[in-house]
């Protein structure tokens, strides 16, 4: 089935971009067939979001992403980001461009894989043939996950090898600034057995504004048996940006996924994250929180599907909708036949803060087993007239009241990430969206 919406990029532009990666002659077919399937793909269709009209394409799409910043160039809104420590493990991408790259001398020693990803297609076949695109994203699921496959053009690859546990966590940073260098960027971690890593990353724009400017995120997180990772995001796109985002686990016996979110972007976006607890024993966990504001419309679908015995998963999403902002939270828990004695539960909320503002919640469960746990709870609601009043008869503005409930709503998901870095972050953008 195709949607009518002609894909504006030719087989020429991915041999172009191919070539000019120097990428070995498996990936560039594998783009190419990508594109194929592109063109009889549908659109993804999110629960209760139109899509059809939304520019996920862009003006055009240059292969060269123009002129590169060095580190010390990035402005203080990128390097704050960065982690302090001189021995660290950090990656820094400017429209798909490597900017600095470093490895600490714990990671090292451990064996631990961690490059952009055109390095990895180069230098990492094996382990890029065997994960990329294989278990947790089919090239074949929709029109745009297709494209992404056909165009990705930045991204980063963790592999952390058998019995390793890094004790400090892995950074990456992706600057999106070019409204004519869409981001099409692919970050994939496999966690090999009895492995542990926490794995940071930030997706921002140094522009308060950008015109027509495309993002196609995709994230692959493999942990095979008791393997953990704990992988923490805080996107922060500029208005103007339509963003695909899709992070897929896929998680092996008695091994774990923490997820912990911060989504806020300002522009339209769509999300998807889907946990698939395959093992015997296995455990996914997202954690979510995000503010909207200005005219924009957000979709979220967070999915946990147990196919493992003794699997269990927990959603917790909590979501501010200022302005004529428009949020959707879509949550699903499955339980697949044969996955007996598993668990999933999932909490979604959120507060609107105008007359304009939407917000809707979904809440679903899937059953296809018996003697197992499942419960959802859901909300939507304006912001309670009492607890303003009760802070403004303290003599506190109105405004100042409404940052105070914000926080106060957003601080239960905020206090339960797993991961500090991640922490800091999300209370500092949140500060300032609410403002």
């Amino acid at each position: 089935m195709t949607t009518g919406t002609t894909i504006p990029f030719s087989q020429e532009t991915v041999k172009q971009l191919s070539a000019l990666l120097n990428e070995p002659a498996y990936f560039t077919e594998f783009r190419l067939n990508a594109l194929a399937k592109a063109e009889s793909l549908s659109l993804p269709k999110p629960d209760k979001t139109n899509i059809s009209k939304w520019d996920f394409f862009g003006k055009e799409f240059n292969v060269t992403a123009g002129n590169v910043p060095t580190k010390d160039q990035l402005p203080e809104s990128v390097t704050s980001l960065i982690n302090e420590d001189t021995d660290q493990s950090v990656y820094v991408q400017y429209n798909g461009s490597a900017v600095y790259h470093s490895l600490s001398s714990e990671a090292k020693e451990k064996g631990v894989v961690f490059v952009d990803l055109h390095t990895a297609i180069k230098d990492h076949e094996d382990l890029v043939k065997k994960y990329f695109m294989t278990e947790a994203v089919k090239v074949d699921e929709n029109k745009l996950i297709a494209l992404h496959a056909a165009l990705v053009n930045g991204g980063a690859f963790l592999y952390i090898p058998k019995n390793v546990v890094l004790e400090k966590p892995i950074q990456s940073i992706f600057v999106v600034d070019g409204e004519n260098v869409p981001a099409y960027n692919h970050v994939l971690v496999v966690a090999d057995v009895n492995s542990e890593v926490t794995y940071v990353e930030n997706y921002v724009s140094t522009s308060a504004d950008l015109d027509a400017a495309v993002v196609n995120v995709v994230t692959e997180v493999i942990t095979l048996d008791n393997a953990k990772v704990r992988y923490g995001a805080v996107d922060t796109l500029a208005k103007g940006v339509t963003a695909y985002v899709v992070r897929r686990g896929h998680a092996g016996r008695d091994s774990k996924i923490e997820w912990a979110l911060g989504l806020m972007n300002d522009g339209n976006s769509v999300f998807e994250n889907i946990t698939n607890l395959i093992g015997d024993g296995s455990f996914g966990d997202l954690k979510m929180v995000t503010v909207g504001r200005g005219e924009q419309t957000q979709n979220f679908t967070t999915s946990i599907i147990h196919f493992g015995k003794g699997s269990e998963g927990w959603i917790l999403k909590h979501g501010v909708s200022k302005d004529a902002a428009t949020s959707i939270f879509n949550g699903i828990g499955k339980i697949e036949h044969g996955a007996s004695k598993s668990n999933a539960q999932q909490t979604s909320r959120v507060l609107m803060l105008s007359e304009k503002a939407r917000g809707d919640a979904n809440p679903i469960l899937l059953i296809d087993e018996n003697d197992v746990m499942a419960g959802h709870a859901a909300s939507v609601g304006k912001v309670d007239p009492t607890q303003l009043y009760y802070l403004m008869s303290r003599g506190i503005p109105k405004k100042e009241a409404e940052r105070l409930v914000i926080h106060g709503f957003l601080a239960p998901v905020v206090s339960e990430l797993p991961i500090e870095e991640v922490k800091k972050m999300l209370v500092d953008v949140i500060e300032r969206k609410v403002k």
